[in-house]
């Protein structure tokens, strides 16, 4: 029976050899920390970096194959050369903060040729937001004077009173700015300074005082006006916007119970799918189930392809009418939706609004 365990014996003697050359020899890195934290960074203060050291453990050679970050924000460095084993590489995480506030959590993967080939390190801290500059807060020039947003938006106000607001602005010059008295605006837009002279880098603020009223609209709005200093580029000119809807005063159960009331038979419409070119119509009934007259004050459009028709505008108590949609598909391509608002005197619902939409295929498609 000896022989019969002789040769495997043979063999389990020629393999010493090879498991002690180094055959199966393995790779190892082994980090000192995975984790940083930075904890908190000035965006102004630039990029930041840490090292993440390691040390090959193992008993061959290590090789870092890849390193990637999670980020853009994240620029990763590592030790290109083959770790022999016991000593010692880094991985570099640079970080950069710039335009980055707030808190960060970022990643960096490092790909090896040890057993488990994917390790993750990590970068954690929370940025400090730099502090804004006149050229931050004012980022439109116009000359010397630098304005938030060329647009004033007056927001939602009503037909109640005039509404004031004041938009602020920033002399950037070394010279004195003074805001002419002339100043071209409709005659429902009124403007004041303050100051009426702006001293170099100094804020002032220009107040827009805006009568709806007197607009005689509802609805967004949009007027333009014209300010000017005693620069050689003196004109500045702004837009300014506006939504105005109609005030009502504070009624009681019984003015309610009288009041007008708009119901309609229906808000929406598909036209389904149409041509390039086709004008199509479609009409919306509505009725005052109210005790009082009710007067359409406007129907709106947000498109110039929509035009909107009521046929009547003062319906007595328990009178229909209806009011014609009419869609345009000229220069129009794919699905469409128009809106059309409808003003009232209804003090309960004073604005509502009606939805066409279509498929436009343009012309020989099919």
């Amino acid at each position: 029976m000896n022989r019969y365990f002789l040769l495997p014996a043979v063999f389990f003697f020629l393999l010493c050899p090879l498991v002690s050359s180094g055959v199966l020899a393995q790779a190892k890195i082994s980090f000192n920390e995975t984790l940083f934290d930075f904890g908190k960074v000035k965006e102004e203060g630039g990029p930041v970096e840490h090292e993440f050291a390691f040390t090959n453990t193992g008993t061959d050679s290590l090789v870092l194959s890849e390193v990637k970050a999670s980020c853009g924000c994240t620029t990763p460095q590592w030790s290109q050369e083959p770790i022999a084993p016991g000593e010692q590489g880094i991985v570099k995480a640079v970080y950069n903060p710039r335009n980055r506030p707030g808190v960060f959590n970022k990643s960096i993967s490092v790909t090896t040729n040890d057993e488990k080939s994917i390790h993750l390190l990590y970068i954690k801290g929370f940025v400090t937001p730099r502090p804004s500059t006149p050229e931050d807060d004012f980022p439109s020039v116009m000359g010397n004077l630098r304005v938030k947003y060329r647009t004033m938006n007056m927001g939602k106000i009503t037909t109640k009173e005039p509404v004031t607001r004041s938009f602020e602005v920033y002399n950037s010059s070394n010279a004195i700015i003074r805001f002419n008295n002339e100043v071209n605006a409709p005659s429902h837009i009124s403007i004041a300074f303050d100051p009426p002279e702006l001293l170099p880098l100094q804020k002032g603020n220009i107040n827009l005082t805006y009568d709806a009223e007197a607009k005689h609209d509802l609805g967004f709005v949009t007027d333009r006006i014209a300010l000017y200093t005693n620069e050689e580029d003196s004109a500045k000119e702004f837009s300014v916007m506006a939504t105005i809807e109609e005030y009502f005063a504070p009624l009681t159960k019984e003015d309610l119970q009288k009041a007008p009331r708009i119901v309609l038979d229906r808000t929406t419409h598909d036209f389904g799918t149409l041509n390039e070119g086709d004008v199509e119509k479609t009409s919306f009934i509505f009725t005052n189930t109210g005790r009082s007259e009710l007067k359409i004050r406007k129907t709106k459009a947000n498109c110039g392809c929509t035009v909107s028709q009521p046929e009547k505008t003062s319906l007595a108590p328990g009178e229909s009418s209806k009011i014609t949609v009419t869609f345009n598909t000229a220069d129009r391509k794919g699905r469409q939706q128009k809106l059309v608002t409808i003003f009232s005197n209804d003090p309960t619902n004073p604005t509502q609004q009606l939805s066409i939409t279509a498929q436009v295929r343009s012309d020989g498609a099919e």
